[in-house]
């Protein structure tokens, strides 16, 4: 059903490109999900009896795409998840705006509040009801009234680009839920672009990045 892009794999780790569309892990919804998706192509792979443990150490939204790392060990699993707890693993995406952003580069700090129920997250003044959100970005190309931007997270909210850039009038192409114009059901145009981390046993700073291939992102690439 699904082709998996492999980016890069070894006994404790597996980097993959995240389909957009599809859950990083399943829910109620019964629907095909990344986590499941991988078990499955390790398992067909090594021909491996019983059931497959992958840890699932960070999740990106269904509607975006791009790098992503899962464990195969529980130690690799646990040490990932700690990297991401001290905020030493680095996450940079790539976004098309729906309006053109005047600022070339910026950092946005914000507090943010989720309502868990109806899954939204929005910009509060509370700072002891919200969780502080920060990222930096660049403008890359502007292109027919849209933005295409480069932006580093240095907290990892859920929906945390999508939210500070809305709360300023910026809209990522095809997030209605945020307030752009165009309305796409399975896939915005954010794309986990850059993911850097320590190697859990080889210790060593690895790197991996992802082209997206999908439109909007091929006309302004």
């Amino acid at each position: 059903m699904y082709n998996l892009n492999i980016i890069y794999e070894d006994n404790h780790i597996i980097v993959v490109d995240k389909i957009a569309g599809v859950l990083s892990q399943s829910d109620d919804s019964n629907d095909i999900d990344m986590l499941t998706l991988v078990k499955r192509y390790i398992k067909e792979k090594y021909n491996k009896p019983g059931e497959v443990f992958l840890g699932l150490v960070h999740r990106l939204d269904t509607v975006t795409s791009g790098v992503m790392v899962f464990a195969r060990t529980s130690k690799a699993a646990s040490r990932l998840s700690e990297q991401i707890r001290q905020n030493n693993m680095k996450k940079t995406y790539l976004a098309v705006f729906e309006e053109e952003i005047k600022q070339k580069q910026g950092n946005y700090t914000d507090y943010l509040l989720k309502d868990s129920k109806k899954n939204i997250v929005t910009v509060t003044k509370d700072k002891n009801k919200g969780k502080i959100a920060v990222l930096n970005y660049e403008v890359l190309n502007i292109n027919k009234g849209r933005t295409l931007a480069k932006i580093e997270l240095i907290t990892g909210r859920s929906h945390q680009i999508r939210v500070q850039f809305s709360s300023r009038g910026y809209h990522i192409y095809g997030d209605a839920k945020y307030g752009a114009k165009n309305k796409e059901k399975k896939a915005i145009a954010l794309h986990s672009y850059e993911l850097s981390f320590i190697h859990p046993t080889k210790k060593e700073e690895m790197t991996f990045i992802c082209e997206p291939k999908r439109y909007p992102f091929d006309e302004m690439i």
